[in-house]
This record gives C-alpha cells, sequence and structure tokens, in this order.
C-alpha cells in the first residue's frame, strides 16, 4: 500500500452497480486479494447478492483487460452497502471499500464513494456511516478532510483480532464514520469551497512510524501503546460532547485529528 505508483485510470475506468454474479464473485475475489483474510474471515459470495437485493448496493470500477482481444473488463475497485437503522432512521452502512493495489492512491476511492453518495442520494437516504480504522492515516485524511465526514463514536476491537495481516495483530479499533451527504459542510467539501469553522478543542496524533510499528513483532508493542492511548482519549473527548471535525497531515506523513463541537445545524 505505502509507497505504490498509482495507474492512470482517468477515462478508462468504469464505475457502476454489480448485478450479476460473476460481478459479485469478481468481488469476492478482490476482498481476499486486498485483505489477506483467511475464509473465516471472508464475507461470502451470497452476502455481496443479498445486500444488491435488500436495499443496499454493490459498486465496482472496471478497466479494460491489457489483452485487447477480450471484451470482458477488470474489476480493479468495489464498495459494499448494506442498510442499517438507528433511532427509527434509515442509513446506508458502508461496510467494505477496497481498491487493487496497483490503483490505489490516484483518487479511486473518492470517485468511489461519490458514486455511492448519487446512489444513496437517488434512493432517498441522507446519512451514510462506514467504521475506519483510527490508525490509517490516509484513510482518515481521505473521510475527514476529502469527504467531510465527521465522527464522535469509538468502537473497541470491534470485529476481534482478525487474519488480516493489514491489521498487524493489534485489536480492531473503530472510528464510527458519519456522511451526511446533504449536509453544507460536505457539499463545501466536495467543491473544495470554504470549511465550516470551529473552536479545535483535543487534538490525537498518530505517527508515521505506525505501519512500521505494526508490521513488525519487535516494535508492534509500540503500536499497541499508541492505540491504548489514543483509544482512551477519544472516548474521554467524545463523552465530553466533541467530535472530529477536521484532520492534518504533515510533511513527515504525521496524522492528525481535530476535534471540536458538532452544530447540528451543519446538516442542513
Amino acid at each position: 500500500m505505502t509507497g505504490a505508483t498509482p495507474r492512470t485510470v482517468t477515462g478508462r475506468v468504469t464505475i457502476r452497480k454489480c448485478e450479476a454474479l460473476e460481478d459479485m464473485q469478481a468481488c469476492f475475489a478482490l476482498q481476499k486479494e486486498v485483505w489477506k483474510f483467511s475464509d473465516a474471515d471472508l464475507v461470502p459470495v451470497r452476502m455481496f447478492v443479498v445486500a444488491s437485493k435488500i436495499g443496499g448496493h454493490v459498486i465496482g470500477a472496471f478497466v479494460p483487460r491489457e489483452d485487447e482481444r477480450c471484451e470482458e473488463k477488470e474489476l480493479i475497485a468495489f464498495a459494499l452497502a448494506i442498510p442499517g437503522m438507528r433511532n427509527g432512521h434509515c442509513y446506508l452502512h458502508s461496510h467494505m471499500l477496497a481498491v487493487r493495489q496497483r490503483y490505489r492512491n490516484g483518487g479511486l476511492g473518492r470517485r468511489m464513494k461519490l458514486y455511492q453518495r448519487e446512489d444513496a442520494l437517488a434512493r432517498g437516504f441522507e446519512l451514510m456511516e462506514w467504521t475506519f480504522d483510527p490508525l490509517e492515516i490516509k484513510n482518515a485524511y481521505l473521510n475527514i478532510e476529502k469527504l467531510g465526514a465527521i465522527a464522535r463514536r469509538y468502537n473497541v476491537n470491534q470485529y476481534g483480532v482478525t487474519s488480516s495481516p493489514l491489521q498487524g495483530g493489534l485489536p480492531t479499533d473503530r472510528l464510527v464514520a458519519e456522511w451526511w451527504m446533504k449536509s453544507k459542510r460536505v457539499e463545501m467539501v466536495l467543491v473544495d469551497g470554504p470549511r465550516a469553522k470551529f473552536e479545535c478543542r483535543a487534538r490525537i496524533d498518530v505517527p508515521a512510524e505506525i505501519y512500521e510499528w505494526k508490521a513488525a513483532a519487535p516494535t508492534r508493542a509500540q503500536a499497541l501503546a499508541v492505540q491504548g492511548n489514543n483509544r482512551q482519549r477519544f472516548q474521554q473527548a467524545f463523552a465530553d460532547g466533541l467530535s472530529v471535525l477536521g484532520y492534518e497531515r504533515d510533511g513527515r506523513g504525521n496524522g492528525r485529528f481535530l476535534l471540536g463541537e458538532w452544530d447540528e445545524g451543519w446538516r442542513y
């Protein structure tokens, strides 16, 4: 993931809903490729099919295969979402978004989220949620700064310790992203307009070295210590009524969550 050279797909990529069984099987295969889960942790093909039938969606990004004689297209990314309900209100829960490694860091993930937003709004959803690892700096920056999501809930070890090497054997702590898709905040972010100002009352840092620390057994305790310290700080901040409203990255690749008070009026 880190240091991957993005392949240019502008003008060649087709993003559309997946409905054929063959598309679902391709999504399943890409899931295995990206997360390298054991069989017990994989979302089965039938769940992709069910999601597309019950009000969720499966979105795929396709490019022509290198063999020009082949009319079939190659799946290079997918997003899987299912409907949910909280406090009597329906929302769309985006459970997975995967991009093949050679196509990362080129803006495709954001394009997939925007397609999801378009489909969700067309079907009456105003809120989309998903979870993300607060130790993943690039992902956090995308969610908060490039999409305009906020976060005010923290789930401890949500999935248990998984078989994916990307997690580095750490607990699967997750922040819950709330994407109020019709809000002024989101609309301004998506057109690179002026952001809603807020008083930053807390900052939570993630060191750039976190990826190396998670990947190697001798330094994994350092990653675990960062996770544990940040967990306590998030939980306290959220208990105090704060929300993640901004995110910064410096020249060395360090990340920083910026927390302030969420104004419900920003949703309208």
